[in-house]
């Protein structure tokens, strides 16, 4: 495996805008031991030059065998092998070592510095629909209603367009309703169904509410209050026979909604849907941390995403969770990997009552696709399909890909 000396590293990561803005201010290095050989860059204060630190405090190490690294430096690497983390998490053929609020706080250039020892790989385009002329309107409009929920007025903002079956569409964890924008400027959707997307309280534009001192408690969504959130919306604007669709955190509740309210959706779509993602908010305290900002928010759901999805529409992504509240996110993890189980009640699951169909992303290595064919093999009558070159973000990561998925959903429903 050639992948050039430390020197040309070095260069090529000058001369990089993403990987320069994501250093500023590292003091430190990052060492790559690659089988029985090491490559190494280190920072001083942001510049960067070939070799081992001086500081060792401020250095980050992975370290695998040749054959790991092989695929991780492909120019699109399959899946789990796009990311560091996904590699530790998923694979295993990684060793990390060096300080875990130091390699939080740099990972995004830590990954970025990787991607420049890879081959130039395909470029892949945005939709022409998403280059407008100057004065052109999207279709959807947007507008807030008052919904009380444990006895507090909540203003919940959302967007809809399109006429026929309502479809509620709740984000995932941490981020907010603009991840649907894209099938808003479908016809051969809206034409058929009333899309609704909404921001979940806390999240976009969905501000706290007045009457409570919010900013003095911890936030941690529970199910109970995430569930009454649709359908509240449903009562509210006078929805008959709605369709749910969530992605992450919605796609576990989508599930969650089948289980434990099928009388109130005639069917729900759970994208990166799962039965149980399981662990413990200890072990994510990097997301919250007064030391890391939510620049590592960002660059780990980039890490979720497919290579071979448009860069564009994956910054996008990562742009809208770096944008949050800051506790939101890892509030919200508390539902997806604490609160949620379904696995001894999957079973339960009328799809005569309340249909459900599942959609898995190939490079989503947290709910991934082994986790969707499992809750669609516990749930009799349920559909899954997994997603070819897209990850945990398809709707917004990429659009075209997801919309060719969805439509045979849609024409079934």
């Amino acid at each position: 495996m050639d992948i050039g000396t430390a020197e040309k590293w070095a260069d090529k990561c000058a001369n990089d805008g993403e990987l320069m803005m994501a250093a500023r201010h590292w003091t430190g290095g990052l060492k790559l031991g690659i089988g029985d050989a090491e490559l190494a860059i280190q920072f001083e204060d942001g510049s960067v030059k070939p070799g081992r630190t001086s500081n060792p405090d401020g250095e980050i190490h992975y370290d695998g065998s040749e054959e790991t690294w092989t695929e991780l430096l492909k120019a699109e690497p399959r899946r789990f092998y796009n990311d560091l983390m996904a590699n530790v998490a998923q694979q295993g053929g990684l060793l990390r070592g060096g300080d875990q609020v130091v390699h939080a706080q740099y990972y995004a250039a830590i990954m970025r510095a990787v991607e420049l020892l890879r081959p130039e790989g395909e470029r892949y385009g945005v939709r022409e629909a998403d280059v407008g002329t100057p004065g052109r309107m999207d279709t959807p409009v947007g507008r807030y209603v008052h919904l009380d929920f444990d006895g507090c007025d909540h203003r919940v903002y959302f967007e809809e367009a399109g006429q026929g079956i309502p479809l509620l569409m709740q984000h995932t964890a941490g981020c907010h309703s603009s991840q649907w924008r894209h099938l808003f400027e479908v016809p051969e959707i809206t034409e058929r169904f009333h899309l609704i997307a909404y921001d979940l309280p806390y999240h976009g534009k969905s501000v706290p509410p007045v009457e409570k001192e919010w900013w003095a408690e911890s936030y941690n969504l529970k199910g109970e209050f995430l569930r009454s959130v649709p359908i509240k919306l449903c009562e509210a604007l006078g929805l008959e026979d709605p369709v749910f669709m969530g992605c992450s955190v919605g796609g576990l509740m989508a599930l969650d909604l089948a289980h434990k309210h099928p009388d109130v959706f005639r069917a729900v779509i759970s994208v990166e849907g799962a039965l149980n993602i399981g662990g413990s908010l200890e072990e994510l305290g990097e997301l919250w941390h007064p030391q890391i900002n939510n620049e590592y928010k960002a660059r780990l759901m980039d890490g979720l995403m497919s290579p071979t999805s448009p860069k564009a529409y994956r910054k996008e992504t990562s742009f809208v969770y770096a944008s949050g509240w800051p506790p939101v996110f890892i509030g919200d993890l508390y539902y997806y990997v604490e609160d949620f189980d379904l696995r001894s009640s999957a079973g339960e699951i009328d799809t005569n009552r309340c249909g459900v169909h599942i959609l898995s992303g190939e490079y989503d290595y947290s709910g991934t696709s082994e986790l969707g064919k499992e809750a669609h093999e516990a749930i009799a009558g349920s559909t899954w399909v997994e997603m070819e070159g897209v990850g945990h973000f398809p709707m917004s990561e990429n659009p075209e890909a997801f919309i060719r998925y969805l439509l045979p959903i849609l024409d079934q429903i």
